[in-house]
């Protein structure tokens, strides 16, 4: 068989052809396997229901119309929309890293066909606010999940609770 193929150019060329196709598509089908094995385990990581007191990376948008949550409440400032499998409804949680105005204690009492994985979106009465607020990145503070007051460490409780006092104790200070 050996004798066959090394007599002629053209089926050196053809076997030489063949092989190195199979490498390249064995290759890429290896890579792009273990790039789809790589984005479902961050997936999976994303989707993952986080406990009290996690503190965790969240897309935050911001939306103005509506009057009621999908929980019956009527909408207004201080509440939020997120994936009910992540943050379900009634859970506290604590925003951070937006514009001071929007940083603070929000409830989870909505939920949205837009809202899925790690997205949070804050109620804001202006919708020209909410769409100067846009999409960013805020670091999220789940303070209690769900309804279940004892989903809320007591340690947590009392560190939020000092540290508003003392931020309410600080003397306000003036420019001069």
């Amino acid at each position: 068989m050996s004798m066959l193929i090394s007599r002629s150019i053209g089926r050196k060329v053809v076997a030489t052809a063949t092989a190195a196709t199979a490498f390249v598509l064995l290759y890429e089908v290896t890579v792009m396997d273990s790039r789809f094995a790589l984005r479902q385990a961050a997936e999976r990581e994303d989707t993952a229901a986080p406990s009290a007191g996690a503190r965790l990376r969240f897309a935050a948008t911001a939306y103005c119309k509506g009057t009621t949550t999908a929980s019956g409440v009527n909408v207004r400032t201080g509440i939020a929309a997120a994936d009910p499998d992540l943050l379900p409804v009634g859970s506290v949680i604590q925003v951070d890293k937006l514009p001071d105005r929007y940083n603070g204690i929000y409830t989870v009492m909505d939920t949205g066909p837009a809202v899925q994985g790690r997205h949070i979106d804050i109620y804001i009465w202006n919708c020209n606010e909410a769409l100067t607020l846009g999409r960013r990145t805020a670091v999220i503070n789940v303070l209690r999940l769900g309804w279940n007051p004892k989903a809320s460490t007591p340690g947590l409780i009392d560190r939020l609770f000092r540290a508003r006092e003392a931020a309410q104790a600080a003397p306000l200070r003036l420019p001069q």
